[in-house]
């Protein structure tokens, strides 16, 4: 690992950083750098600290602890990031016989020069109970490795010398700051601790000596790792069978899904099917390797202890959901022992979490990753790999030692570790993958928008790149980017319609929403349309309808085999269904084509959970600069016939319906989440978004 640390950085950073406290830029600088090194951190992993001294509000100065912040990340964490705390006060609680976690917190709040500042880490009193003005602590892969291996002591005062401390696992908080401070006294010239099956701590009276500590102590452990050819044996299986995702993710998405109170939340699925993982999958003694448990008790809230191991690679179709159905069955069986054995032998009172696995592990498939949100899978499947990895290198070496469970189970069911988890009220599709054909629309840009508020990842596809970046750009703008995708999709295609398929369930899993948007308008009365342009106008709107729909229902069948909340598809039909125009007969009676195709699609898809309705709109124009295709078409001819500009023919189609009000693309949206939020057992049902045209009432 090399060491990044420059002083003519660490100086430019901290000009960058006019009016920073000089400590606590240099703290921020250091931080950073440990933070850009995965084999260290990963995802708001360890923390770091400096103690320093400010002028309060009545000028007098004041002894600080700048100290990581709950919710940042040291690799892109600025001064802002890190909460002053009262040093002098809080050293004054070491002579304290116990202090509940409870307490602790509320004096680290109390003691907070900003009331409005990050909650500081739970870490804290460690850094302030040691004497070292900064102090740097990671979960670095390479130091976990040799303690979860046996006669850890001995091996690592072996590799990385006399000046260390060791710890065995203590839960954090109180009781493991006392630990840290005592060892440390009856050895202050070491230069770094060890705490078993949790990381390091380095130390020093400047950033740079104590991050060059740690990257000594950690390259120590990845040399020694390194000489010790700990390399697994070769695959057993070269020739392995392939798994197909397209069929076994979302007969495990189905299953995974969690149902509660008339409420169902899905997981996103992260499919890893690098070569090193595929290899290591199919090592001879894999399965007992990799399902030990995690290398630190800290990942248990993310990945949970155990992966589930799901050997599949000789099960016939016929037999794959039963296989995988008994493997869930059984896995979910062996956590929820494991929570009742230890709230047993503990005396507590816990609320159980799911116990669904986060992480499964398939060989010939690789690894999947499981989370209600694209962060949280990506989360579990970043920890996942790195234990993987771990334990791989670590397979020569000494033979791994997992914690026990008693002290996973009171990391995973800490309060303080609890809080990772967030307590806000799941949005209404959070979970859930979205398709949207004629993505690069005006209508597309509003039923995006709308899903994207209520939760869901947005998947949008169209055969025009140029239309579709604009919309995707757009929705980038007002949404995290890793909840949008776009997909090159010719929905008359059935190939390509195909593949774009086949990339979400591998991206994501599977499918929950499908909203077959993609249309395309004509100009012509009956006599003078021609053939082949009826022919187009069809094969966009009735084809591209049933070819979305017929590429979906093996992943929408795949899903409720093992149970899945409830799947929808939204048909965005027209009022011209119901009320056709004249010199728009291609357009009407495609689109009434798709319309009767999706109440077919209702009954026949009713017994897979699979929910199909239409939405009627009318008259949408555009969408924050985005055009609609339609009018686009339609609009020149509809304003010589009436003699209107623009504004004018928007003026006219709002006039026209009842309610005198303009129909816009979020209208459309709102109608699409409202049906995909099951929150009525409607099916086949048509939903007028027109404003009130009286001639395209259903009927």
């Amino acid at each position: 690992m090399e060491n990044r640390y420059s002083a003519s950085d660490a100086e430019r950073y901290a000009k960058s950083k006019d009016g920073c406290n000089a400590d606590l830029a240099m703290r921020t600088y250091t931080s950073r750098l440990i933070g850009q090194e995965e084999n260290l951190v990963l995802h708001g992993g360890g923390n770091t600290s400096v103690k320093s001294t400010i002028t309060d509000l009545l000028g007098d100065p004041c002894k600080v602890l700048f100290i990581k912040g709950s919710g940042w990340d040291l690799a892109t964490i600025e001064p802002q990031g890190f909460p002053a705390l009262d040093l002098t006060y809080l050293q004054r609680l070491r002579p304290l016989e116990q202090l509940s976690d409870e307490e602790m917190v509320n004096q680290f709040k109390t003691h907070m020069l900003d009331a409005t500042a990050p909650n500081p880490s739970i870490e804290t009193l460690v850094h302030a109970f040691l004497p070292h003005k900064f102090i740097d602590h990671t979960h670095a892969d390479a130091i976990v490795t040799l303690t979860n291996m046996t006669t850890p002591e001995e091996r690592l005062k072996e590799v990385l010398g006399k000046r260390i401390g060791i710890l065995p696992w203590i839960m954090p908080g109180f009781p493991l700051s006392r630990k840290v401070v005592e060892l440390y006294e009856k050895q202050p010239d070491m230069e770094a601790i060890i705490l078993l099956n949790h990381g390091i701590f380095t130390f020093g009276q400047s950033g740079e000596a104590a991050y060059s500590k740690m990257i000594h102590y950690v390259n120590l452990a990845e040399e020694y790792i390194a000489a010790s050819k700990s390399t697994a044996p070769a695959a057993t299986q070269p020739d392995r069978p392939k798994l197909s995702a397209s069929t076994i993710l979302p007969l495990l998405r189905g299953a995974l899904t969690i149902t509660e109170n008339g409420t169902s939340r899905p997981f996103y699925l992260l499919l890893n099917q690098d070569r090193e993982v595929l290899d290591y999958l199919q090592e001879k003694d894999a399965q007992s390797r990799y399902t030990s448990g995690v290398l630190t008790p800290d990942h248990v809230i993310r990945t949970k202890n155990y992966p589930l191991w799901l050997n599949i690679q000789n099960s016939h179709e016929e037999t794959l959901a039963t296989t995988i159905k008994h493997s869930l069955v059984a896995y979910e069986k062996a956590y929820l022992n494991y929570f009742e054995t230890q709230i047993r032998d503990k005396g507590v009172i816990r609320i159980c979490l799911d116990p669904k696995p986060r992480v499964i592990l398939i060989p010939g498939l690789g690894m999947i990753s499981c989370g209600h949100s694209e962060k949280a899978a990506r989360i579990a499947g970043d920890i996942a790999l790195h234990t993987l990895m771990a334990k791989q290198k670590g397979a020569g070496i000494a033979p791994y030692r997992e914690l026990e469970e008693a002290h996973i189970f009171d990391m995973e069911y800490w309060s303080l570790e609890q809080v990772k988890l967030g307590n806000t009220p799941p949005l209404p599709l959070a979970g859930q993958v979205a398709l949207v054909t004629g993505g690069g629309g005006a209508i597309a840009c509003g039923i995006g928008r709308k899903l994207l508020q209520a939760g869901a990842h947005v998947y949008l596809s169209d055969l025009s790149k140029k239309r579709l970046e604009k919309v995707y750009d757009l929705l980038q703008s007002e949404f995290p980017k890793e909840r949008i995708s776009a997909l090159t999709m010719d929905v008359t295609d059935k190939k390509t319609v195909q593949e774009g398929m086949a990339t979400i369930i591998r991206e994501l899993g599977g499918l929950d929403i499908l909203v077959p948007n993609a249309g395309l308008a004509h100009v012509a009365t009956l006599e003078e349309l021609d053939e082949d342009t009826f022919r187009q106008v069809t094969e966009v709107n009735t084809m591209g309808v049933f070819q979305v729909i017929q590429a979906a229902i093996p992943v929408f069948k795949g899903q409720a085999a093992l149970g899945s909340a409830p799947c929808h598809i939204v048909i965005n039909s027209s009022k011209n269904v119901f009320a056709p125009g004249t010199a728009f007969g291609a357009y009407s009676s495609s689109k009434a084509g798709a319309h009767q195709l999706g109440k077919i699609a209702a009954m026949e898809l009713a017994p897979h959970n699979v929910r199909v309705n239409m939405i009627n709109a009318d008259a949408i124009f555009d969408d924050h600069g985005v055009s609609s295709g339609l009018w686009d078409v339609v609009g020149p001819d509809r304003m010589r016939s009436r003699n209107l500009d623009p504004q004018g023919l928007k003026a006219y189609y709002r006039e026209r319906n009842l309610l005198k009000t303009e129909v816009l693309a979020n209208h459309v949206g709102n109608a699409v989440v409202f049906f995909a939020s099951s929150l009525t057992p409607t099916t086949g049902a048509t939903l007028p978004v027109d404003g009130g045209v009286a001639a395209a009432f259903p009927r």
